[in-house]
């Protein structure tokens, strides 16, 4: 099966994030889940964000990007939302990725240092309404465009972290067919 490095959200580790975590492992795969947060969590995102800037985005990047040092090069990078920017700057400048899973966000790749790895699939889920999506969406569906392998799964809604199962914006039948395709993404990698 696949190792996944999997980074959560600025609301941290959630119940619904661990549970996540945990499903995929029930899967058969190999989570890790590194907390760039020292354990705490955020009830709402705009505290979780606040905390964020706080800590400073590049702090949290720092934290993300060690949190791989020890780990083998050929693993899925994903990450939901804030997670997602660690997740997506190991996959562009980390020799190795099989594959990256992008969780209601996206960056552009010309953000990192190296451009996207040829033959590296990765997925974007994200709420077609989702109002801090306004930037992500633009530069997930450019990276689609770019990145053969690429796909951007849009759901029908406004929630941003709809698949954490703890949070109001959780969405139950999107959060299922992003398990299902996540999950059909790993069995094929792996």
């Amino acid at each position: 099966m696949t190792t996944v490095l999997l980074f959560h959200h600025a609301q941290g580790q959630t119940p619904g994030f661990l549970a996540f975590a945990q499903e995929l492992r029930d899967a058969g795969h190999t989570v890790h889940a590194p907390d760039v947060y020292d354990r705490q969590t955020f009830a709402t995102l705009d505290e979780g964000i606040a905390h964020a800037r706080e800590i400073g985005f590049g702090e949290i990047l720092r934290r993300g990007t060690e949190a791989a040092t020890d780990l083998p090069s050929d693993i899925v990078y994903a990450g939901f939302s804030m997670g997602v920017m660690a997740a997506q700057s190991l996959t562009q400048t980390k020799p190795g990725a099989r594959g990256a899973l992008f969780y209601s966000a996206c960056l552009a790749p010309s953000e990192f240092d190296s451009p996207w790895p040829a033959d590296v699939p990765v997925q974007i889920h994200m709420m077609d309404g989702d109002p801090w999506a306004e930037e992500d969406r633009p530069a997930a569906e450019a990276l689609v465009k770019e990145v053969e392998g690429a796909e951007l799964f849009l759901y029908p809604g406004s929630g941003h972290l709809f698949a954490d199962s703890s949070l109001p914006d959780f969405d139950e039948e999107a959060a299922r067919l992003l398990k299902e395709r996540t999950l059909a993404f790993l069995h094929q990698i792996g």
